[in-house]
């Protein structure tokens, strides 16, 4: 399942007791702010969450699948997303579940 806007600005509306106009525009405003801090070059540190960086990509060489020929891929700046080892714990916890999880702390303290 994939988490959308629409369906934050539910979740909001649902939990927060915010209307649906406001839902939905503090959710686009949230994700209007990331935009703009990682267009003007900075990165985004959201605490137990995670870090959207910027990262230079250098022009490199390429091939043409079809030709074979070579061509160059022009240098790039790309977005990166790395999550914070809160976020990581937790989607291993849930992918193992909390009896594995706990089992494997036991074995580890031996």
């Amino acid at each position: 399942m994939t988490l959308t806007k629409a369906e934050l600005a539910d979740l909001l509306f649902e939990k927060v007791g915010l209307n649906k106009r406001e839902a939905k525009d503090m959710v686009e405003s949230f994700f209007e702010e990331i935009r703009v801090a990682l267009e003007n070059g900075n990165s985004v540190k959201l605490s137990g969450f995670g870090n959207f960086q910027l990262r230079d990509k250098p022009q490199r060489p390429g091939r043409n699948p079809k030709t074979g020929e070579e061509i160059p891929i022009t240098a790039r700046r790309v977005v990166t997303f790395h999550a914070s080892q809160k976020l990581k714990a937790l989607v291993e916890q849930t992918y193992r579940g909390p009896d594995n999880t706990q089992q494997r702390a036991a074995s580890d303290s031996r």
